[in-house]
């Protein structure tokens, strides 16, 4: 559910524009509104969950997200459903690391862990790119609304199921660092709005001025954590080698995967004339092979071979993948040009969600699992937020140049469209670049070999780890 709204409305904004009349200069705010708070709130909501309890937590972000979209289905006009958004994106960051908070806890075991974590970066890898066709079915189907009511019946499964099913857990014991809380709010939500605005030009105050400052306080945020009596994020959670390599791969594979999400399916419907439904069909080679690539890593290799294999060796694949993805142009088939770079992509991206999202908790105490996961989501909206700006501004000035060095006067619309492919080539060039240096890093950072067991896990569970398989 979080996963699908953070792009269900991308394929909508057309009809919602044209129902609420909006202007396009407000259209982005339907998307940065849900970002916003999403990647401010993260870290707040992942120690909320320690200090007032997952169950509680979970529950909470549940029924706030399911009213804020009907809020926003029944919109009438833009401020309306430009709230909803907005509060959709603080619920979203309430759930989305109490999620793996609950995993973390409840899979001790490192390979009842890996199934559990492998499981559910299946769904989280597949729920942006799903988000592109359960918009366009819905839209086209139905309405624009029910791309937000969708979430009313998504929301009440997953809340019968955690009244019926989640055990309240004891508190923690875990304080609230008030400074550090406002500190590292104010700096993410500041440097994400400002990578929003850079749409508008790198120059202008709204971009760089946003910027600086989130730098600025996030700065201070990293030197009041080393004073904290009750640091929000204790600094021993980030520097660990293990889980700093986990968190960096997120955020790089945030920035990057912008390039598949946007860049790709933006030329699969100017440049080759795909309906927004068949381009998001057309991605569902990769989708459905991210899960298979949880399965066979996370689950089956994670606690045999440990991280660094995965998640460097997925970062190779996924790089190979967007590098195939620079043949394309004018006339580029679907079969010849695009199905081998999305399935290895899928693959690629399944085998490092499955061992990022699990390095990325591990090791952790109870107390601490719920801001650790905030960590993991964080870094992931980050990175997306980067990557788009980056990419859209490398894309953007790349067919400027290309049409002033190859088009004197008005150019053509075949022309626009030359210049827009050689924009989005450039982007998966770049795009290539992010997840090789990844696959480097990765490698270099991450120890060999599986992850131990917690002390805590229980002995049985451990034994089935070396026990032969029978003959």
């Amino acid at each position: 559910m979080i996963g699908l709204d953070l792009t269900v409305m991308n394929v909508a904004l057309p009809s919602a524009q044209e129902a609420l009349d909006f202007s396009n200069s407000d259209r982005q705010w339907v998307v940065t509104a849900y970002a916003l708070p999403f990647g401010g709130l993260m870290l707040f909501c992942g120690r909320l969950s320690d200090l007032i309890g997952r169950k509680q937590t979970f529950l909470i972000g549940l029924l706030g997200f399911a009213v804020a979209s009907a809020i926003g289905g029944a919109a009438n006009n833009f401020e309306m459903l430009v709230t909803a958004r907005a509060l959709q994106g603080a619920f979203a960051a309430m759930l989305s690391p109490v999620c793996m908070a609950l995993l973390t806890t409840t899979f001790t075991d490192p390979k009842e862990r890996a199934k559990a974590f492998g499981i559910f970066s299946g769904v989280v890898a597949s729920g942006s790119g799903l988000g592109l066709i359960i918009g366009g079915a819905l839209t086209t189907g139905l309405s624009w609304r029910w791309c937000m009511y969708v979430n009313l019946f998504l929301a009440g499964v997953a809340l019968v199921g955690g009244l019926v099913l989640l055990q309240a857990q004891p508190r923690t014991g875990a304080r609230m660092d008030i400074p550090g809380v406002v500190l590292a709010s104010g700096g993410m939500f500041s440097v994400v709005l400002g990578f929003s605005n850079a749409h508008n030009g790198w120059s202008e105050s709204s971009t760089w001025g946003f910027i600086v400052l989130g730098a600025v306080l996030l700065i201070a945020f990293s030197a009041w954590q080393t004073r904290a009596a009750h640091p929000l994020l204790p600094p021993r959670i980030v520097i660990d080698r293990t889980r700093g390599a986990a968190y960096f791969t997120v955020l790089l594979v945030g920035a990057g995967l912008f390039g598949i999400l946007l860049f790709l399916v933006y030329y699969m419907q100017t440049n080759l004339g795909y309906s927004a439904i068949t381009s998001g069909c057309a991605l569902l080679p990769m989708i459905a092979l991210t899960p298979v690539g949880t399965s066979v890593g996370a689950i089956k290799l994670l606690p045999k071979y440990g991280p660094r294999p995965l998640i460097a060796g997925g970062l190779l694949v996924t790089a190979v993948g967007m590098a195939l993805l620079t043949r394309i142009d004018e006339n580029s088939g679907y079969a010849t040009h695009l199905l081998l770079p999305l399935l290895l992509v899928g693959m690629g991206m399944g085998l490092i969600y499955g061992a990022a999202l699990s390095t990325g908790t591990f090791g952790v105490a109870p107390q601490e699992a719920g801001i650790a996961s905030a960590v993991i989501s964080t870094g992931q909206q980050l990175g997306g937020a980067v990557g788009a700006a980056l990419l859209n501004t490398i894309a953007a000035t790349t067919a400027t140049d290309w049409l002033a060095d190859h088009v004197q006067g008005k150019p053509t619309a075949q022309q626009l469209g030359l210049a827009s492919i050689h924009g989005d080539i450039r982007v998966f060039w770049w795009c290539t670049a992010i997840f090789a240096v990844g696959a480097v890093v990765a490698a270099v950072m991450l120890p060999g070999g599986p992850l131990p067991a917690p002390a805590g896990a229980p002995a049985e569970q451990k034994s089935e780890k070396t026990e032969p398989a029978p003959s």
